[in-house]
């Protein structure tokens, strides 16, 4: 028993386990993480020292049900099916962040965090994931735009930070499947300075369904 009291807070691989301290996440605010750096995600070199087996696994994602149906109006569910990127498989803990933003940028519902992806496939992060829109539609202003922002951990910084977002607006609104384009850091909420993040056909992969009574 004095082995086990003397050797349990240090660091001693072999008895009785690896307590190596982990080292802590930060994970910040939505835009939060853009005034901490600005560097490309290229220049990293891929996860490095990070492999998704170093750190403890993120909270799961922070999804609301679907509201009570209201006579005459329509709520929105969007399955987000798939992000294609071409470093997909070097992305550690990679979610979504949903949010509804009105022209000013200003939340119309509560912003929603997706799970941790099912899996890393080619160039594709796979989700499958449903979130309800947290307004009925025929309620949300005019010029609204629901936002999708990627964000994955990076080990070296220590902190979760947004690779990439898309948006769709409201006319897109329709049921059944939809291809939106990704455009680089920062998030733009008001949509006025968009940058495509490639040139390359990768797009986020969704799927709408409409409920209306």
């Amino acid at each position: 028993l004095s082995a086990v009291l003397k050797n349990i807070l240090t660091y001693n691989k072999e008895f009785p386990f690896d307590v190596q301290p982990v080292p802590l996440r930060k994970i910040l605010a939505p835009g939060e993480e853009e005034h901490l750096e600005f560097e490309e995600d290229d220049e990293e070199g891929g996860a490095g020292a990070g492999s998704p087996d170093s750190f403890p696994a993120r909270v799961p994602g922070t999804l609301l049900p679907r509201l009570p149906s209201e006579p005459g109006m329509t709520l929105l569910t969007i399955n987000i099916e798939k992000i294609g990127l071409k470093d997909a498989g070097q992305c550690i803990d990679p979610y979504i962040t949903v949010s509804v933003k009105d022209l000013n940028g200003i939340d119309l519902t509560p912003v929603q965090d997706t799970p941790v992806a099912l899996r890393k496939e080619d160039t594709y992060v796979h989700f499958n994931v449903d979130i309800e829109i947290q307004k009925h539609i025929e309620k949300l202003t005019k010029g609204a735009a629901i936002f999708f922002e990627f964000k994955h951990y990076k080990p070296k910084k220590r902190f979760t930070s947004t690779k990439c977002f898309a948006f769709m607006e409201m006319d897109e609104i329709k049921p059944g499947a939809i291809v939106i384009e990704l455009y680089k850091k920062p998030t733009d909420f008001k949509r006025k300075k968009l940058q495509l993040l490639t040139k390359k056909p990768l797009y986020l992969h969704l799927h709408q369904t409409l409920h209306k009574e």
